[in-house]
């Protein structure tokens, strides 16, 4: 049997994976890692849980939810970052977290000192694509 060597990527999107089950109670349904020369985007898909979503309909709901992540994200931000730096073995300056409450995604953002603008792209459909 061949043993699979997990790469960095996917290392990343297991620890960020099990960070938000371990914070929330919840895991997201997929992960999506975006590594580049010097930024590191986590994008956790579907992570919020019911209530969270619950919460989120309402525009005061939303905020409070965005804020909870925030705060959690920062509060966390340091082990999180001792785990990124032993994955990519990268120094990490700077994170956010940034929570778009109708899809239920949560972005992380590690950088190291550069401007990064996130854009969530809506799910694709086969009306959109005909």
């Amino acid at each position: 049997m061949e043993k699979h060597d997990p790469t960095i990527a996917e290392q990343i999107a297991e620890a960020l994976s099990a960070f938000q089950k371990q914070n929330t109670g919840h895991a997201p349904k997929s992960v999506t890692v975006v590594l580049g020369e010097d930024t590191l985007v986590v994008t956790l898909h579907e992570a919020l849980t019911p209530a969270e979503k619950a919460l989120a309909q309402s525009a005061n709901g939303a905020a409070k939810v965005q804020e909870f992540h925030r705060q959690l994200f920062a509060a966390s931000f340091e082990s999180l970052r001792q785990e990124i730096q032993r994955i990519t073995t990268r120094d990490v300056r700077e994170g956010i977290a940034e929570i778009e409450p109708t899809s239920g995604a949560v972005t992380h953002a590690f950088t190291t000192g550069t401007m990064v603008q996130v854009l969530l792209l809506a799910p694709t459909s086969t009306s959109a694509n005909s």
